[in-house]
């Protein structure tokens, strides 16, 4: 296979478009952690960009960040940090359920739109995305958004881009916003509860004034027995219920108080404050009860969207069909489903289930086999579908940015 390595913009643009007279699709690529994910794709030549690796700009008072692609992530996370400062929407780390090195960049984060438990607060990676740079399938620079936050002029524009898998364009560098990190966590936990009881406290939760920025449902399972992070919060196997609250001390404080009377009716909960809590949250963040070195490494793992309403059944659903076990964040709207081995990753259940809730399921971790053999990402419905294709048509007609990764076949 082909690796043609970039060192700037101009790089890019001959790339693509020597790919585009030679009828040849590239694979974009900066580290590769995420490969994993999405069908193999049908090309022999890498387009790699962690050479674009710079931090070309950081303003911590206007709360803004520029970076290359390849950034790695952790170096910006490093950076940011010392700052005091955080990217809101939590960022998943996929190495851990994936099996790889954590090597993510800045690119990757954006292309894959895998946000964390604060989403339910904060939003999306495109939500927090202010510009970039980019080359489309045509082999021509552009650029979309500002460095400033007020500026929203072509704002959608990120909006496609976050979330696209690298499918439209080849994102060079990338204008972020920032948020000052809370001086303090605190996390209430309710231990023993159902499922249904569970969103019901859930939902109560992020109904209060309180201002909660994580709402999750570890339910009782036979399958996790230690989780990383957790310490001696986790009994064994035992169902744990977790809200957090950030901000000041005092605010934390005083509405982790005014939460544990409105929760009474669900059991008295536990407070477990600062560096515990944050352990607890990257350890749903990342979903390490899965993760790909634990009991349940070699299952396949799905990824299910759905309304919050929905997730206490769905789940519960999907773990009694396929006999697997299931993790609950965003207040029920997100579903982990970790299932037993089988040569389609249980796709006929997990789907049907899935769009009678009104939601949609990507499989994020499984064998390439099993990958070749069905649809990875939700398939969309006709009329979707059709707004996509004329969507990624007017940035790559050609087909030549990650050919095949969302579909199957030769389709982008």
């Amino acid at each position: 296979m082909d690796t043609l390595k970039v060192r700037d913009a101009k790089d890019v643009e001959e790339v693509v478009r020597a790919a585009i007279a030679n009828e040849q699709p590239l694979e974009i690529i900066g580290h590769g952690s995420k490969r994993g994910i999405g069908h193999a794709m049908a090309t022999n030549a890498v387009l790699d960009v962690s050479a674009l690796n710079a931090i070309t700009g950081y303003e911590p008072n206007e709360l803004i960040v520029t970076l290359q692609a390849g950034a790695p992530l952790a170096d910006v996370l490093s950076l940011i940090d010392a700052k005091n400062q955080q990217f809101a929407f939590e960022p998943m780390n996929t190495a851990p359920l994936l099996g790889t090195p954590a090597l993510g960049t800045i690119g990757g984060m954006i292309a894959a739109g895998l946000a964390g438990p604060r989403r339910i607060k904060a939003g999306g990676a495109r939500d927090h995305l202010l510009g970039a740079h980019a080359v489309s399938g045509f082999g021509d620079s552009f650029k979309t958004g500002g460095k400033v936050v007020k500026n929203v002029t072509g704002y959608d524009l990120c909006k496609l881009l976050a979330g696209s898998w690298g499918t439209l364009s080849v994102m060079t560098e990338v204008t972020l916003k920032v948020m000052p990190k809370p001086e303090a966590e605190r996390t209430l936990l309710l231990r023993g509860l159902d499922d249904a009881a569970a969103n019901k406290a859930m939902t109560a939760a992020l109904g209060s004034p309180f201002d909660v920025s994580g709402a999750a449902h570890l339910p009782t399972s036979a399958f996790r027995t230690e989780i990383e992070g957790l310490g001696d919060i986790a009994g064994q196997g035992e169902a744990l219920t977790v809200l957090r609250l950030e901000g000041i001390a005092a605010s934390a404080a005083h509405r982790a108080g005014s939460l544990r009377e409105l929760l009474a009716p669900f059991g008295t909960a536990i407070l477990v404050e600062d560096t515990a809590s944050a352990a607890l949250w990257t350890t749903i963040r990342d979903v390490l009860p899965f993760a790909a070195s634990g009991a349940l490494g070699a299952w396949p793992v799905w990824r299910i969207v759905c309304p919050p309403a929905s997730g206490a059944a769905l789940g519960t659903l999907l773990a009694r069909e396929t006999g697997g076990d299931v993790i609950y964040d965003w207040g029920g709207g997100l579903i982990w489903a970790a299932v037993p081995p089988k040569p389609d990753a249980h796709a006929r259940a997990v789907r049907e289930r899935t769009n009678a809730a009104g939601g949609h399921a990507t499989l994020i971790r499984a064998a390439e086999d099993i990958r070749r053999a069905i649809d990875v990402f939700h398939p969309q419905a006709p009329g979707l579908a059709a707004l996509s294709e004329r969507v990624r048509a007017s940035f790559d007609p050609k087909i030549i940015l990650n050919r095949g990764r969302l579909t199957r076949g030769t389709a982008a």
